[in-house]
Formats: C-alpha cells, sequence, structure tokens
C-alpha cells in the first residue's frame, strides 16, 4: 500500500473533515492518497470539504470501500480517479435530507397538492430542498467533470442527488461500474484486516480519522 490513508468511520463531521484537509495540506503533492471510507455518510459540508480537497490533490487518489460508503462517503468517492470495492460493498445515493424528510419528496408533495392544502413550514422546507438538490447536484458533476464526459457526468448527478432511489438504496460494484464510475474490485487484504480494527457498534469518544501526523513527501513514498 502506498503511505497516507484515512480509514473514517462513523459519520462524518466537521472534525473529520479538519484532520482530513490537515493531512492532506502536510502530504507532498506527487505523492498518492489511499483513503479507506467506512462511514454512513454525515455532514455534507464535511464530506464535500474533504471531496473538493481529494477532486484537487494532483497525484492518484484511490478510495477503498471495504463495506459501505452511503450518502457523503460517496460523495467523497467520486472525486477519487479510482474507487476499489470489495463485489458486495455499497455506495449510495447522495440526494440531500432535511432532518427526517427526503428533500425530492418534499418537492412531490408541493407539485402533487393545492397549493392551499399545504402548511408553509413544509413550502419553506420544499424551497430549502429544491436548492439543497440543485447544489448537491452541482457539486457532484463538479467533482464527476474530467472523469467522463460531460452530458455522462451531468446524467450520474442527476441520478444520484435527485431521490431516484430511496436514501439508503445500495449501490453494489456491478451497478457502480454501470453507472460509469472507475470501479475496481481487486481490494487489498490489508484493508480488510484494518476493518477488523473498526467493528460496528459506536465507539463515539474515538476518532473517526486515522492518519500518520507528519509530513509526507514524494521521496518517502513506497512502491
Amino acid at each position: 500500500m502506498r503511505l497516507l490513508g484515512f480509514p473514517m468511520a462513523r459519520y462524518i463531521d466537521i472534525n473529520d473533515s479538519e484532520e482530513v484537509l490537515r493531512a492532506i495540506h502536510m502530504t507532498d503533492a506527487d505523492v498518492p492518497l489511499d483513503i479507506v471510507l467506512h462511514t454512513p455518510g454525515g455532514l455534507l459540508l464535511a464530506a464535500l470539504q474533504i471531496a473538493r480537497a481529494i477532486r484537487a490533490h494532483k497525484a492518484k487518489v484511490t478510495v477503498f470501500v471495504p463495506h459501505y460508503a452511503m450518502s457523503g462517503g460517496t460523495l467523497i468517492a467520486l472525486a477519487a480517479n479510482e474507487i476499489v470495492m470489495c463485489h458486495h460493498s455499497v455506495l449510495g445515493p447522495i440526494d440531500p435530507q432535511l432532518g427526517q424528510q427526503p428533500a425530492a419528496s418534499l418537492l412531490k408533495v408541493v407539485e402533487q397538492k393545492p397549493i392551499a392544502e399545504i402548511d408553509d413550514q413544509t413550502l419553506v422546507m420544499a424551497d430549502v430542498g429544491r436548492k439543497a438538490i440543485a447544489q448537491v447536484k452541482h457539486a457532484a458533476e463538479t467533482l464527476l467533470t474530467d472523469r467522463m464526459p460531460a452530458d455522462r457526468a451531468e446524467a450520474l448527478a442527476e441520478k444520484l442527488a435527485t431521490g431516484t432511489w430511496t436514501h439508503d438504496y445500495p449501490i453494489f460494484a456491478a451497478e457502480a461500474k454501470e453507472l460509469g464510475l472507475p470501479v475496481s474490485t481487486d481490494m487489498l487484504n490489508e484493508v480488510l484486516e484494518l476493518m477488523t480494527l473498526y467493528p460496528q457498534p459506536t465507539r463515539s469518544q474515538q476518532a473517526g480519522v486515522e492518519y500518520l501526523p507528519v509530513p509526507r513527501q514524494k521521496e518517502d513514498a513506497r512502491k
């Protein structure tokens, strides 16, 4: 394996993005990054910060998904040059959720009911939801640009961000390939062994990001 990796577990929060951005900043631009993603998703702001930092890194970025990287985890994966999954690993849709409500479903309410029958709170939430969907779609399309033709990037961003599926819909490796993502199923045994250190029960006091907190330079990289 290459030098730098971030085994990310639990929900992604702003502390995770702060640590990942710091680690990338401390890494030479010519050093490839290996990122192990294991997350149900999390804060959009944090996920997008990480994704944009990955996308801007000059060297190859490989994201390993040994089990699942849903929602914000998938948004991060979209920024990678390569996504390595097991055959039964999953990604997921990136459609925005407003509290417990899917933004796309709120828009359906506004479209299908007479406005006089819709309360103000629902109308406000639907307006926020419309903006959230447009923002996430644009972010995904930007991350996918240069990874695939522009029309395919737009179509894939549309499918992932606009409520095509339920938010917990599992996108297995084979389907991810069909969607045009740069997916490989050559999962490293070392990554699977690493995951034994991150059992499923939540450990709220343990950090969700792990990395070696020292500068990484090109001459340090191992082939």
